[in-house]
């Protein structure tokens, strides 16, 4: 086999050795936040409705 055939066989030592540490950084992020609760967070749609103080008009269709 020549390098040439050995580069299109499968991926190279540079590209797993890329993946290997993203993933080592992604799994020490996740252990770092490991246990904490989600309470210093605003809630999800606090205002989902439109301010309150408006009242619709429904008006009936003229012609």
């Amino acid at each position: 086999m020549t390098s040439d055939e050995q580069s299109t066989t499968g991926p190279s030592e540079e590209t797993k050795r890329k993946f290997r540490e993203a993933l080592d950084r992604k799994n020490k992020a996740a252990r770092q936040r490991e246990g904490e609760s989600h309470l210093d967070g605003g809630g999800g749609a606090q205002h989902s409705q439109g301010p309150a103080d408006h009242k619709r008009e429904f008006r009936r269709k003229s012609g």
